[in-house]
């Protein structure tokens, strides 16, 4: 069931930390976009400029960037109005990426902050167990645009007699899985019964894989409809959107069993431990798994319906 917005009687001017980014883009930026328009359906004012008037704060990201002002600019203005709530969507870790700074920054904007949001449940107890110092939060999932990503009705699969498997990212970032997904470029050289495409930014080493340069909204969930298997190798992924994108697809999707937030969403029975558990399983019978992402306007809903309560 799709919730419909509605009005609220109290009407907020939200800061929101991060502008919208039109075309493809990572994960956050879809979030960024759902906000805004949901949120402005229920009658708030979104923002991104810390204007005298603010009500709340919500933070997509502390960090500075050329798309919205940091931490260290919130807690100025804080200073300035110290009963300005603070909101943090946590939808990043070290162990993601390799790096080594981004713990310390969450969980130092934890001490600020009124509320957490996070992206999945592995996401809160990765943090929750390094030291949290915000006493309120909550998990809410991502959403997916469901106009975009449904299941294979109007759309032709490629049905070829193969076994079509596909992966996409936006990042190329060795973590997001391409031990794996070069091991499956390896696998279709020598075992003609598979294909494998990757749509996204790659890293120019495949050799016998269809890449696909990155697509965004209807256009990748078409594409992503066509395929038989969904394949992930992610590493410690939060609350990974390209999973949610493919299971909204229902396209029976495969994860790494340390893929973090993914194993969450696929169900662990859809995990894999290395290349050859993930060709074993789905030699052994493809099933779709039970979760289904809700939409866009339900997640945000679920956050509306916080900082309205709180402000």
């Amino acid at each position: 069931m799709i919730l419909r917005a509605t009005l609220t009687s109290g009407n907020l001017k939200i800061l929101i930390n991060r502008k919208v980014i039109q075309g493809p883009w990572g994960g956050g930026n879809l979030f960024v976009s759902a906000f805004c328009e949901t949120m402005t359906k229920r009658g708030h004012q979104v923002v991104h400029t810390l204007d005298r008037d603010l009500d709340a704060i919500f933070l997509q990201d502390p960090r500075y960037s050329d798309l919205g002002i940091s931490i260290n600019e919130v807690l100025a203005y804080k200073k300035s109005n110290p009963k300005i709530k603070v909101f943090h969507r946590v939808n990043e870790c070290d162990a993601r990426k390799g790096t080594n700074e981004i713990d310390d920054l969450l969980r130092a904007c934890s001490s600020y902050t009124d509320f957490t949001f996070f992206v999945s449940q592995w996401m809160k107890n990765y943090h929750l167990e390094k030291g949290w110092n915000c006493n309120s939060s909550s998990v809410v999932y991502n959403g997916v645009n469901q106009e975009h990503f449904y299941p294979c009705l109007d759309r032709e699969k490629i049905n070829n007699g193969k076994i079509n498997i596909v992966a996409h990212h936006w990042s190329n970032n060795r973590m997001k899985g391409f031990d794996i997904y070069e091991a499956l470029d390896r696998f279709v050289s020598v075992e003609n019964g598979y294909t494998f495409t990757y749509i996204g930014r790659d890293l120019g080493t495949f050799k016998n894989t269809e890449v696909i340069k990155p697509l965004s909204g209807k256009k990748l969930g078409t594409k992503l409809s066509t395929y038989d298997v969904y394949v992930s190798g992610t590493i410690a992924d939060p609350g990974p959107n390209h999973i949610l994108e493919a299971l909204s697809c229902r396209l029976p999707t495969y994860v790494l069993d340390s893929g973090g937030g993914s194993v969450e969403f696929a169900g662990r029975d859809h995990s894999f431990s290395s290349f050859r558990g993930f060709i074993d399983k789905i030699t052994k019978g493809i099933r779709k798994n039970d979760f289904i992402p809700a939409g866009w306007n339900d997640c945000i809903e679920s956050y509306a319906k916080v900082i309205e309560s709180l402000v």
